[in-house]
């Protein structure tokens, strides 16, 4: 007899978790804020990492946001923008090496996916999007040999350290429907590269292709982006196709896949709410 595969984990989070309305709501009256991300830690399973997406953070933040959750949470980390929307992925080793030097590393076995969002007036580009996936590292080994290659400005305050060569997760979140091409799939299938599920309330495309071993959703807002609560049937739907992609019944291959959803709606203080009903209803499916 053939033993069934494992389902994959199910990961379910929040983008993010500074935010002055969840104060008083989610975060109970009177907490510290520099216990906020503790908070974060004792409700969910992973968070999304976003300062990374506009600044190059420091060592000592990625260590001090390691300490605060427990050894089994995860850090999805978002790609400096400078890379993404300033480069628009060319020429982009430098940027990428600063990026990695810059404590990525540091958060050892809790670094979870690393996102790749681009910009609207990003479009497919064949030769440039598999000159920028070749580019990424596809593990902490090959990340750290990059990290070594920062330039000045990460003199003094990189990080260049690994405790054990493991495999790295990419995942890319476009925002053209030119990349519904067919060979942009065939690329990111190629890579390894996950496709975002992106729920934006029809700003930008919704991709549902299954591209890596692994899928990543990010849920914005399903009728008002950023400022919208998920209705509860909203959540059932989003429950049963992550839950079929977990347990491979939602995927062409049928093969399990690890999903990492990450609630976005932060504008009125729905995510944190809209991720523990999400798990909940998951929970109830498994």
């Amino acid at each position: 007899m053939t033993a069934a595969r494992p389902n994959g984990r199910i990961r379910i989070g929040v983008s993010g978790w500074k935010y002055a309305s969840w104060r008083g709501d989610f975060y109970p009256k009177g907490l510290a804020q520099r216990r906020e991300l503790e908070h974060i830690g004792e409700h969910f399973s992973s968070a999304e990492l976003n300062g990374s997406f506009y600044s190059l953070q420091r060592p000592q933040s990625y260590l001090r946001w390691r300490s605060e959750v427990p050894e089994d949470f995860v850090f999805a980390v978002k790609g400096s923008r400078y890379v993404t929307h300033m480069l628009r992925l060319r020429d982009a080793e430098q940027g990428l090496a600063n990026f990695f030097a810059s404590g990525v590393l540091a958060l050892g076995a809790q670094l979870g996916p690393i996102l790749w969002q681009l910009p609207e007036r990003q479009i497919f580009d064949a030769d440039l999007v598999e000159a920028f996936l070749a580019s990424l590292p596809a593990s902490t080994g090959e990340a750290l040999e990059l990290a070594r290659r920062h330039d000045e400005r990460l003199d003094g305050r990189a990080w260049l350290e690994i405790d054990e060569d493991r495999p790295l997760r990419h995942a890319l979140e476009p925002r053209s429907d030119t990349f519904a091409d067919p060979e942009a799939l065939r690329l990111l299938q190629r890579h390894g590269t996950a496709l975002v599920a992106a729920d934006t309330a029809g700003r930008w495309p919704r991709f549902d292709a299954l591209t890596a071993d692994f899928a990543y959703v990010r849920l914005h807002g399903a009728q008002m982006l950023y400022h919208s609560g998920y209705t509860a049937a909203e959540l059932a739907e989003w429950a049963g196709i992550v839950s079929a992609w977990a347990d491979g019944s939602g995927s062409s291959d049928g093969l399990p896949r690890d999903v990492y959803v990450y609630f976005d709606n932060d504008a009125r203080g729905h995510a944190p709410h809209d991720a523990e009903g999400l798990a909940a209803l998951v929970g109830a499916l498994a």
